[in-house]
C-alpha cells in the first residue's frame, strides 16, 4: 500500500514513532545491496528520514560512492531504502541519501533518536547524519 512520504496516515505515522529496529539498504559500489540494522527517525513535515552513523561505516562509504557517481549523471544523493516491520505491520521509506557532517545537523538527528528510542547515543566525534529526501512510502501499519 502506497503512502503520502509528507502526508502519512495517522497509523503509519504512529508506527514510525514507535520503537523499532529498522533496516537501510544502501547500494554498494557493485550495485549490489547492503543492508544493516539502524535507527531511524521520520520527519514527514520535512520529507526526510535520518540516520546516524559512523563516518567510517560500510554503509556512509556506501552512500559517498553513490552520491559522488551520481553527481557526475547531474543527481544528488544515493538511492536507499529504510524498513521496521512488526508481525503484520511493515513500513518502507525510500528516497536520496546524502551525508552531513554539520555540528547542527548531527545534533538535531542526535536529539530526534533520543526522542524516539529513549536513549541518547554516547558522544562520537566521527558521527554523521544520513539524511534521506524521501520520495516514497510503502506499508501496512
Amino acid at each position: 500500500m502506497s503512502h503520502d512520504v509528507l502526508n502519512p496516515t495517522p497509523e503509519y505515522l504512529a508506527f514510525w514513532r514507535e520503537r523499532h529496529v529498522c533496516t537501510l539498504t544502501t547500494p554498494r559500489p557493485d550495485g549490489t545491496p547492503h543492508v544493516v540494522p539502524v535507527g531511524v527517525t521520520y520527519d514527514p513535515e520535512a520529507g526526510l528520514a535520518r540516520v546516524i552513523s559512523n563516518r567510517h561505516s560500510k554503509k556512509v562509504r556506501n552512500i559517498l560512492a553513490a552520491q559522488e557517481a551520481r553527481a557526475e549523471a547531474g543527481e544528488v544523493g544515493a538511492r536507499v531504502a529504510v524498513c521496521q516491520m512488526e508481525g503484520r505491520r511493515w513500513a518502507t521509506l525510500e528516497g536520496r541519501a546524502v551525508i552531513r557532517t554539520d555540528e547542527a545537523s548531527v545534533a538535531d538527528a542526535v536529539a530526534r533518536y533520543a526522542e524516539r528510542y529513549g536513549r541518547t547515543p554516547s558522544p562520537n566525534p566521527d558521527r554523521v547524519v544520513m539524511e534521506i529526501t524521501l520520495d516514497r512510502a510503502m506499508g501496512r501499519a
